[in-house]
């Protein structure tokens, strides 16, 4: 009888046991569960005050009042929302070097302009004109076509056509990721302009192209155009790239970077076309 009853308590002691691990462990789940949740629901929040980040620049570029809208050269803006913080930049796309377009000469100086010296800069521009235009013959100044590509056993050679996105020009022969990411901000397909429009040019830009960055981005310090700034430049060509930085008040932060055409978009009620998306995390 005593057996029975030592083996019923232990019997006992061992579900109450069991039952403890898994209250506990379903508090455990439930509390990250709930972290996750606030995680992500944190992330969606920050993702679409960035967004709307882009439609109210696209508002601002757009206004009326030459006092109060929006200029496109690169200043940064800053709009607070929803309880987060904004901060936006936006270059109209003809400020910057069209890849379809722009000469050697232009392409030579903008690597320079970022640190590359002057032969490599030379060959690699060569090389870019080759990679678009129709015909197989190499530039004068070096460049690269079909057999330079196999030499240098690559699977491909030289597509022979117009660079259908900027990410494409790191297939070129001799780019490198690093020359890339030093190049990309100041890189186009949307400006359909042999020249990029130094009113909008960032300081690489303006460099390649003969000019005194000093003289123009002087004008952009503030971060607010006064009147006298508006008269300078208008609300540009419709076409621009958009970083949009925001920060929600518990130090959240979703970055999103985009090139947008203004006008309708080919989603109902959109009032833009996105041509580049690119939606990210920063650290807090």
């Amino acid at each position: 009888m005593k057996r029975e009853r030592g083996a019923a308590l232990l019997l006992v002691l061992w579900l109450i046991a069991l039952l403890t691990a898994l209250i506990g462990a379903f508090a455990l789940t439930a509390r990250v569960e709930a972290l996750q949740g606030k995680i992500l629901s944190g992330g969606a929040r920050a993702q679409e005050l960035a967004r709307a980040g882009v439609e109210y620049s696209l508002v601002r570029l757009a206004d009326s009042e030459p006092t109060t809208r929006w200029l496109p050269d690169g200043r940064s803006y800053r709009w607070g929302y929803a309880g987060g913080e904004v901060e936006l930049q936006i270059v109209d796309e003809t400020g910057k070097v069209d890849l379809n377009q722009a000469g050697a000469p232009l392409l030579t100086a903008l690597m320079q302009a970022v640190g590359t010296d002057r032969e490599q800069a030379e060959r690699i521009a060569a090389a870019i004109l080759d990679w678009r235009d129709p015909d197989p013959l190499t530039q004068v100044n070096g460049g690269a076509e079909d057999p330079d590509y196999a030499a240098a056993g690559r699977p491909y050679g030289a597509k022979d056509a117009p660079f259908e996105t900027v990410a494409e020009v790191e297939q070129v022969l001799g780019m490198t990721p690093e020359l890339y990411a030093r190049l990309e901000p100041s890189l186009t397909l949307y400006s359909g302009r042999g020249e990029p429009d130094p009113t909008y040019a960032q300081a690489p830009v303006l460099t390649a192209m003969g000019l005194d960055p000093a003289a123009y981005l002087a004008q952009r310090k503030a971060p607010t155009p006064g009147a006298g700034a508006a008269q300078l430049v208008g609300g540009g060509s419709g076409t621009y790239s958009i970083d949009s930085r925001a920060r929600l008040d518990d130090g959240r932060v979703a970055v999103l970077r985009t090139v947008v055409r203004a006008g309708s978009g080919s989603v109902p009620g959109s009032v833009y076309t996105a041509l580049r998306w690119q939606e990210g995390t920063a650290p807090q």
